[in-house]
């Protein structure tokens, strides 16, 4: 069977490790005062990839939390993969120049399309694309906005123009530890015939092993925010099981 990926999300705020519920920005727990501490700890635990988002990025469009991402990428041994405030292809090989692993890119997606068709031209495997989506269809700036695009056809799109690995978040679930909308995430790698990474709503080792089943159909990751936070389980805990399988 092949490999299932854990990827610890460390979302940045304010230069703090923060979660937002269902990204509202009002709604915010701060879990650690250092985003590059955060990601030693998961290192330390067996992460190989560490998932960075910086909110204030998405929210201003343009990089903020940065240097942290930078730090965490030259410093500890893991791949690291960002998103939030990706706006030009600046951004892009500032990151990709500095050690980050893979770039994802979001909004941009919808704003966008003609850039993003470039940019996996350009930087291939290296872009992910972030595709978060609400009742089957794309929301878009931070989430404030829900279009009139389905996602599983924004996915196709982006397959054809060489995606090869997409981040599907189901909104109702983030942050709520609620459960991973796994159909949803199944439905997404059929669709696109690529990898995809679910992100939302995992909440228990079990909800690891069940999104795990599904590597077949190319759901090939998890990420895992808030479930770690609020110590349901660990790092280790994750690789144990999802390897075990």
């Amino acid at each position: 069977m092949a490999a299932f990926t854990i990827y610890p999300a460390i979302d940045m705020r304010g230069g703090k490790c923060v979660r937002l519920l269902q990204g509202d920005y009002n709604k915010e727990t701060v879990y650690g005062d250092s985003p590059v501490e955060m990601a030693a700890l998961f290192a330390g635990q067996g992460a190989e990839w560490i998932h960075m988002v910086d909110l204030d990025g998405a929210k201003e469009g343009k990089r903020v939390n940065d240097r942290f991402v930078v730090e965490t990428a030259k410093q500890l041994p893991v791949k690291v993969q960002i998103g939030g405030g990706i706006r030009t292809e600046d951004d892009i090989v500032y990151y990709l120049e500095n050690g980050v692993a893979r770039v994802i890119l979001g909004s941009a997606a919808i704003a966008n399309p003609s850039f993003v068709k470039e940019m996996l031209k350009k930087y291939g495997e290296r872009i992910a694309i972030g595709i978060d989506a609400k009742d089957g269809f794309v929301a878009t700036e931070g989430w404030l906005n829900t279009s009139n695009v389905k996602a599983t056809d924004l996915g196709k799109e982006l397959a054809e123009a060489g995606a090869q690995t997409f981040i599907f978040t189901d909104i109702a679930t983030d942050g709520m530890l609620s459960g991973p909308n796994i159909q949803a995430a199944v439905e997404m790698a059929r669709a696109t015939g690529k990898h995809v990474i679910a992100s939302g709503g995992v909440r228990s080792l079990e909800d690891l092993v069940a999104l795990r089943k599904h590597v077949g159909d190319g759901v090939v990751g998890a990420i895992v925010g808030k479930a770690l936070y609020t110590k349901q389980f660990t790092v280790a805990e994750a690789l144990k099981v999802v390897q075990e399988e």
